[in-house]
């Protein structure tokens, strides 16, 4: 099955343009709430979420798996462990940054078939720029090829990371700065060597990691086994410019 991706980059934009930009250093605090202890919501995430979900299942029908919709009904992840087409999204990846006026936010779309990431959007949206990949297709931004950075020595190397640990003494520099999508699209560009997560919401990652692979990169569960987009409620992911590179660092993950 392939998809449009020029459309659905359109619809990302247009998302982006109705529900998110014109609420950017705007919000009210009555437009930003705590769904959960230290987890912000806005208005923006609400409504852009919805205007995708309307609109991507009329250019592929199929269940729909968004941030938002599952913190009210987490059985929605259900669909990503059964055959089908699903589309998974994070209408504001980096919401307390959009919160606090920091503009290191994204919007972040997965199409997923049969349990398989198929391709996947980052849209950055006050620069107004796009990646894309398409499994087995690349990684592309305005008709350009992404690749990852080349793989040097771990002291050479700069990545993110939450809990430092061991990394921190060996690599050049690591740092974690709100936002996912913007660690993707910072490893796919060539500004980062390395990202370390454990978190792993689908929403944030499905498209991330397709998006990385397509751009030469290598990713993995830390014991070795291969990412799949569904909820993981325990596991850590590591990806890095290749897998020389990925096993020195994964030696030093807590």
């Amino acid at each position: 099955m392939s998809v449009d991706a020029a459309r659905v980059t359109q619809l990302i934009r247009e998302a982006t343009e109705a529900e998110i930009l014109p609420r950017f250093k705007r919000l009210s605090r009555e437009q930003i709430r705590e769904k959960k202890p230290n987890q912000l919501v806005t208005d923006a995430d609400v409504m852009a979420e919805r205007l995708l979900t309307r609109r991507l299942v009329d250019i592929i029908p199929g269940s729909v798996v968004g941030e938002e919709a599952v913190d009210a009904n987490p059985a929605l992840l259900d669909a990503l462990h059964a055959p089908g087409v699903v589309w998974v999204i994070d209408p504001v990846d980096g919401t307390g940054n959009f919160a606090n006026n920091n503009p290191r936010f994204a919007v972040i779309v997965a199409l997923v078939i049969d349990g398989v990431t198929v391709a996947g959007w980052i849209h950055d949206p006050v620069p107004n720029r796009t990646v894309f990949a398409e499994r087995g297709q690349g990684a592309w931004r305005d008709g350009n090829r992404l690749r990852v950075a080349a793989e040097v020595p771990l002291a050479q190397m700069t990545g993110s990371v939450k809990k430092h640990g061991r990394v921190a003494d060996r690599v050049l520099h690591v740092a974690r700065r709100g936002s996912a999508a913007h660690d993707y699209l910072d490893l796919v560009t060539g500004r980062l060597h390395f990202a370390h997560f454990r978190k792993l919401m689908p929403w944030d990652h499905a498209a991330g990691v397709l998006i990385h692979a397509e751009a030469g990169g290598y990713g993995a569960m830390l014991d070795g086994s291969a990412y799949t987009p569904v909820l993981h409620a325990d596991g850590q992911l590591l990806l890095a410019p290749g897998a020389d590179s990925w096993r020195q660092l994964s030696q030093l993950m807590e």
